[in-house]
């Protein structure tokens, strides 16, 4: 993206796994539970195998509202302008990744996908940038990519490694950048390569504007990753921004695009989606997006824009899905339902009739000052999509780390609500399990594992 003053246009917490491993006590089995929709974007989507996130300002962390909506509601973070290059590397061979590293913190406790944004862009580059010679800005664009990528190593899902390097209108050109007019058209290339060479586990994304539809623009970003693929260059992703208003409306041919990316061997991401308007026309939209994403296999993830209007890059059109009070719009709604969920938290339109779930829970490992606890989750006599466990300590225990799951937690910190990190399918009677670390704080009382509700 974008910054968000542009002009219209355009993990799991860190635990040891062997700390897992020791099974001991008895399992305490606790009721199967009806099912029940998901009622959350990220576990609805989660439900249907993907992240639903957002773009996270550092500087709104602090907001109640905003973080509490942030961890209820989404499974994915992008940094809005945290991570760009006038933000990490504004004097050349000096680094600061101090907001940055402030989203990452968050969105790991979470246990949220992050989306690194954006290594190569024309914007918001530091004034230096433009004055190298072509054999310097080579070498500075190398390192900058280096550097960022080794700081983040490991903890990024997927970068956005080039971003809008396509011009708008008809002509499918390149735009004039100081990358494009002094290295040429093999800067995309070359900084895809040196991503690779230094984090071979983050997936390798190319982002881009009004590429949602199959146009001329679109056309040269498919001809150049068809190209890429064909000759090996590493690229996993293609990122859709999806800013869509009453000028720039949802394409009738969205999803074919994506599936024409997705056929070339690459997974599609929508990485930046809001949408101007309001009330039905605006969740009519919002739901035809998300069920184009749903439509395509290798549609992984949708992020929207921001959290709330109020900090929107284009507020006044009030595009996102809370408002300006955080109160969830008639869009909200239509993408939840969408997704196969429900904001009531009732039965309908999550799962099959009839599925269920059970849970077991064991202390795996004690030490003085904590404990691990295991939490097994094993499907009734027919399939489910997803499941939630709630897990609820005794003040003043807490949780510090988890695995195997995507937990949110509610305003007092003492109960957990987790869902699956990733694909929840079970097969009828088979298992899955996720766990957890509890600080004692002077009490060792063992959790109350809530019912499982499937979907």
């Amino acid at each position: 993206m974008t910054m968000i003053r542009r002009r219209w246009g355009g993990a799991r917490s860190a635990v040891s796994v062997a700390a897992a491993g020791l099974l001991a006590a008895a399992a305490i089995p606790v009721l199967a539970h009806q099912a029940a929709a998901a009622d959350t974007l990220g576990s609805a989507a989660a439900a249907k195998g993907r992240y639903f996130g957002t773009a996270v300002a550092a500087s709104h962390l602090g907001e109640s509202a905003y973080a509490g909506t942030l961890d209820r509601e989404f499974t994915a973070v992008t940094p809005e302008n945290e991570m760009k290059w006038d933000a990490t590397e504004s004097t050349r061979g000096t680094f600061t990744f101090g907001a940055a590293d402030q989203i990452v913190s968050h969105a790991q406790a979470h246990s949220m996908k992050i989306r690194g944004h954006t290594l190569v862009w024309h914007s918001q580059l530091p004034s230096w940038v433009s004055g190298l010679s072509a054999s310097d800005l080579r070498t500075a664009m190398n390192n900058h990519i280096t550097q960022v990528m080794q700081h983040y190593k490991g903890k990024i899902y997927a970068w956005d490694v080039v971003n809008e390097a396509f011009q708008d209108g008809g002509s499918g050109a390149r735009r004039s950048s100081p990358f494009q007019d002094k290295l040429g058209n093999g800067f995309i290339e070359e900084a895809f390569r040196t991503a690779r060479s230094v984090d071979p586990n983050a997936k390798l994304c190319y982002n881009d504007y009004n590429t949602d539809g199959i146009n001329a623009k679109s056309n040269a970003v498919y001809n150049m990753v068809k190209d890429f693929k064909s000759r090996g260059v590493p690229i996993d992703c293609v990122g859709f921004q999806s800013h869509f208003n009453s000028a720039s409306p949802v394409p009738s041919d969205y999803q074919a695009n994506l599936q024409r990316f997705a056929d070339l061997g690459v997974d599609v991401q929508i990485t930046e989606l809001d949408i101007e308007g309001s009330g039905t026309a605006q969740a009519t939209n919002y739901a035809n997006v998300v069920k184009a994403c749903l439509a395509v296999s290798r549609c992984t993830g949708i992020t929207v824009w921001g959290i709330t209007d109020k900090y929107s890059w284009r507020s006044s059109g009030t595009p996102l899905l809370f408002d300006s009070n955080y109160t969830k719009k008639p869009a909200y709604d239509a993408v939840l339902s969408t997704l196969g969920g429900s904001g009531s938290g009732g039965g309908g339109g999550g799962g099959g009739t009839g599925a269920t779930c059970s849970v077991s829970y064991a202390k795996t490992q004690e030490w003085s000052d904590r404990f691990n606890g295991q939490v097994t989750v094993t499907a009734g006599s027919a399939p489910i999509s997803g499941w939630t466990v709630t897990v609820t300590v005794t003040p003043p225990q807490k949780i510090s780390a988890t695995w195997n799951g995507s937990p949110t937690w509610d305003s007092s910190g003492n109960v957990m609500t987790m869902r699956p990190n990733g694909n929840g399918s079970l097969a009828a009677g088979a298992s899955t399990s996720f766990g957890f670390t509890v600080m004692k704080n002077g009490n060792s009382a063992a959790p109350a594992i809530g019912a499982c509700t499937a979907s």
